[in-house]
């Protein structure tokens, strides 16, 4: 059983509200953006839909998803700080996404993930089913020796 989400817990999906050094401050040190440099993290913020958990006025989650707003969606660096995990913030912060008004009725939704494949499963997300139709160009060492 989850522990239950304590009531100081609010999700937010106003920009106003995304707190840059919270969001920089994780990414920075993640598998997938290490060494981002923290003006590409707000141009990335300013140009998406974003998603965030508070405990109180301090930001302890955050999701952004890319999107036409027509068709497509893309999910990423979605976190939840360490001493919050286990609460069920994720769960949380999933279903405030997918029941967002400007995301429904959208062909494709897509997201990468190397580990938590159990929980995007929960809310429909699968495998692909053709991957060989999938193409991507990955740098993933692109931000190394770029300051932050």
């Amino acid at each position: 059983m989850l522990k239950q989400i304590s009531p100081s817990i609010r999700f937010s999906n106003q920009q106003e509200e995304m707190q840059l050094d919270v969001i920089h401050g994780y990414l920075k040190r993640s598998y997938w953006a290490k060494d981002i440099p923290k003006d590409l993290v707000q141009k990335s913020i300013d140009n998406s839909m974003c998603f965030a958990a508070f405990d109180g006025r301090r930001q302890i989650a955050f999701a952004r998803v890319i999107t036409d707003k027509a068709s497509f969606a893309y999910l990423a660096d979605v976190f939840v700080l360490e001493p919050y995990r286990g609460r069920g913030i994720s769960k949380q912060l999933m279903s405030e996404i997918l029941k967002e008004p400007e995301l429904q009725g959208l062909r494709r939704f897509m997201l990468c993930t190397a580990d938590a494949h159990d929980l995007y499963r929960q809310f429909g997300f699968s495998v692909a089913s053709s991957p060989q139709n999938l193409m991507a160009i990955h740098q993933p060492d692109i931000y190394a020796g770029i300051s932050a």
